[in-house]
């Protein structure tokens, strides 16, 4: 695949980037395409390795190693590198339904399992894929597929997030009618508002939305199930259901303090700020705003970066993001080989933008939140911390332990509570009588149905918090089972 000495030959090539200082100034998103030519010379890195890992899709140690959606990443590699665009579009497309999402978002393990990582850096696999789709939209060769018969089987969906959306386009192309459910104004998910605008702006998703709609899948919004139509009502109706909610119940911090005023979950940061900026580009007033304020988000992943990044166009005064492991390695370790994820340290996004906008890292590592601090009207002003250091105990397993003398003191105005997810939100699996099992809905991988005959379930709803690939993937396996169902099982 790619040209045989093209690794040797051409160096990776990252994507093209606003400078920090300029892109905190807008909501836009940061990252822009390479040429065609760059992205050739990309597509030619690709070595004809025998055994291409970065399409495998498997986990190991609990992380994904190459494309869980298996992308036949050398072939459309192969044709980017021949300038054969259209036929690379068609490629990919056969086993993703919405590159335009993973190419801007999936943190791309497909590049961690990548052969030519383990001597030299990756082929740019994530750059080539978002190329791909945004030229096929671009030269409208992506058009609605409209299926030519119809089955009359009813499906209907609650949650238009990744796997909701990979579930409906896959049951459409197989002819039967598909509604999709959700409870907020606009469609898509975190993909719409769990997601800053600057990584995934949200007319990328209203496009595919409106080509699903072009194509026959119906969208019912601000409809919530028990409330506003019950589990009983959506099972008479349909022929299955197919639950796709998500993980969205957010940890909680349980603090000393934890109550005051100030304190805000991260999603719904997040979520207010997308909403008033697509909402009145801010003019409702209705997002919080951290302009000049003192800002620490507690918990160091993906979600609270996205925070950091908010709050730096947003103007604050200082912005920190605690994590309680220590900092990643900058090189690949002994106990992370090749084919895992390598799991090192990067400068991200929203780190790069308050080291240039502020001078450092925000990250702060090994750190413990002990109380938070009101002041008498109730609002936070104090947050206290020490320093821990993580240990390996006699029996093999980490432990965390605190050192005397490093408390510390922060004057602060905001806290963002990052801290994961525990899983689905209990109200909507209880009202269909579907069980829990560690948070999650219980349901076999191998068909996807849950213990109430009919009703299907797929995503982080299954699975737990987990990435939009991994959500595609689930989707496009439900869609499958479903199928199986509805022409075996259900009565014309």
């Amino acid at each position: 695949m790619g040209k045989p000495t093209g690794f040797m030959e051409y160096k990776r090539e990252k994507t093209k980037e606003q400078p920090p200082l300029e892109r905190i100034s807008s909501w836009n998103e940061y990252a822009t395409r390479l040429s065609d030519e760059s992205l050739q010379r990309q597509g030619a890195r690709c070595m004809d390795c025998g055994t291409p890992f970065c399409h495998m899709g498997v986990e190991i140690r609990g992380a994904a190693a190459g494309c869980p959606i298996q992308n036949v990443i050398p072939e459309w590699n192969d044709l980017v590198y021949r300038g054969k665009w259209k036929e690379a579009l068609d490629r990919l497309h056969m086993t993703n339904n919405f590159p335009e999402f993973t190419g801007r978002v999936c943190p791309a393990p497909c590049e961690g399992s990548c052969t030519l990582g383990i001597s030299d850096p990756a082929v740019a696999i994530k750059s080539i894929e978002r190329s791909i789709i945004d030229k096929g939209f671009e030269n409208n060769w992506i058009v609605p597929r409209i299926p030519q018969t119809r089955t009359g089987k009813r499906v209907a969906i609650v949650g238009s997030g990744p796997a909701g959306l990979a579930a409906a386009d896959q049951l459409n192309q197989l002819g039967h009618s598909v509604t999709i459910y959700e409870r907020a104004d606009r469609p898509g998910g975190l993909l719409m508002y769990g997601i800053p605008n600057m990584k995934l702006e949200k007319d990328v998703i209203e496009r595919r939305v409106n080509l699903l709609r072009q194509e026959g899948i119906d969208f019912i919004l601000n409809t919530e199930i028990g409330k506003d139509i019950t589990a009983d009502e959506l099972k008479a109706q349909y022929d299955a259901v197919i639950l796709c909610i998500g993980a969205q119940k957010q940890r909680v911090l349980h603090l000393e303090g934890s109550e005051a005023e100030g304190i805000h979950l991260a999603m719904d940061y997040l979520t207010g700020v997308t909403q008033s900026l697509l909402d009145s580009n801010f003019e409702d007033k209705k997002a919080i705003d951290v302009a000049g304020k003192d800002v620490i988000v507690i918990g160091g992943g993906d979600t609270g970066a996205d925070c950091v990044a908010t709050a730096i166009r947003q103007k604050a005064r200082s912005v920190y993001q605690f994590g309680k492991h220590p900092q990643l390695p900058k090189t690949r370790q002994e106990d992370r080989p090749w084919p895992q994820d390598p799991n090192v340290y990067k400068l991200d996004y929203a780190y790069e933008e308050v080291e240039a906008a502020k001078g450092r890292d925000p990250r702060e590592y090994c750190i413990q939140t002990k109380k938070i601090v009101a002041d008498k009207n109730g609002r936070v002003k104090e947050l206290h911390t020490i320093q821990m250091e993580k240990i390996l105990g006699d029996d093999g397993f980490y432990f965390f332990k605190e050192l005397p003398g490093t408390e510390k003191v922060w004057p602060i105005q905001y806290v963002f509570v990052a801290i994961g997810f525990e899983g689905v939100e209990k109200s909507l699996p209880e009202q269909f009588g579907v069980k829990l099992v560690n948070n999650r809905i219980q349901a076999s991988i191998k068909d996807f149905e849950t213990n109430v005959p009919g009703v299907f379930t797929a995503g982080d709803a299954r699975r737990g918090q987990s990435l939009v690939v991994w959500a595609i993937k689930e989707g496009r396996a439900v869609a499958a089972s479903v199928d199986e169902f509805l022409m075996t099982t259900v009565k014309a």
